[in-house]
């Protein structure tokens, strides 16, 4: 499966960093918090950037069905082979925290497979960028430099990337289980799951079944391009375009070498949340 998604690729970047600037714009100059639920904020810089990656998606490929956070979405999508998945800001929290660890994140699934990805902060000019099996960082309008995982394969060495804004009860029995000594916090999936392809990092769990498709996508398409791997935490592979776009049985992402013996962990982990029903 040899497909050209250059250009795709690129109006992804080039709509990532239009969307980056607008959000530094309110970041700048201050902004009101709102709630969508219980600890989901959302701002102005939110709804901004989707409007412009869903314009811009919709203009430059008119065929294809588009998900994203900030918009209403219906299930024409589920007609489609091509799914752009968007979340126009990836860490609201930490853009309420003022922390920077935010970022923009625009994936593309083909025939419920995510295959292109991007994922850029505006904070640091950083994109990082993943398809088929080519994955690369820019730094502050650098040359693209291709991103390689860690080699780390025994677990008591590995740096395992949580959440910055909250400690996941999952997170600590699988690194226990595991006997992962390091734990990095982080913001933002998107963020975390390019750690692991910048090789930063070597694994990240979550066992949320809130976690959604605009959340995955990009990250996973970088992540795997990288020569990483992802599953959902009994080892399937994750599918975009379901019927709900929520990730059921979580999400594990690791350096690839690394994946059996954390996907083991995780499993046993996920089997008393999942199916006892206190996944968080």
């Amino acid at each position: 499966m040899n497909e050209d998604f250059s250009h795709e690729l690129e109006v992804a970047k080039r709509l990532a960093r239009e969307a980056g600037a607008r959000i530094l714009t309110h970041y700048s100059a201050g902004f009101a918090v709102e709630y969508k639920g219980r600890h989901d904020p959302v701002t102005q810089a939110d709804r901004d950037a989707n409007a412009i990656i869903v314009a811009g998606l919709a203009h430059a490929f008119p065929d294809d069905a588009i998900l994203a956070e900030e918009s209403k979405n219906t299930d024409s999508r589920h007609g489609h082979t091509r799914l752009w998945c968007v979340d126009p800001l990836d860490g609201t929290q930490e853009l309420v925290n003022r922390n920077g660890e935010f970022c923009v994140m625009i994936g593309l699934a083909v025939q419920g497979e995510a295959r292109v990805g991007v994922v850029y902060q505006p904070t640091e000019d950083t994109l990082w960028a993943g398809c088929g099996t080519l994955a690369t960082v820019e730094r502050r309008g650098g040359h693209p430099a291709r991103l390689t995982p860690s080699r780390c394969i025994e677990p008591a060495k590995a740096i395992l990337v949580g959440s910055r804004s909250h400690t996941s009860a999952a997170l600590l029995e699988v690194a226990t289980r595991l006997g992962v000594a390091r734990q990095d916090r982080l913001g933002s999936v998107g963020l975390k799951m390019a750690r692991i392809a910048c090789g930063g990092a070597d694994l990240y769990v979550s066992m949320s079944s809130k976690t959604h498709e605009w959340d995955a996508c990009a990250p996973e398409a970088i992540l795997r391009a990288a020569g990483g791997f992802v599953t959902d935490c009994f080892g399937d592979p994750l599918r975009y375009n379901k019927p709900l776009t929520n990730t059921p049985r979580g999400m594990l992402a690791t350096n690839g070498l690394m994946h059996a013996a954390a996907l083991a962990a995780a499993r046993s982990a996920a089997e008393q949340r999942f199916q006892g029903g206190t996944a968080e």
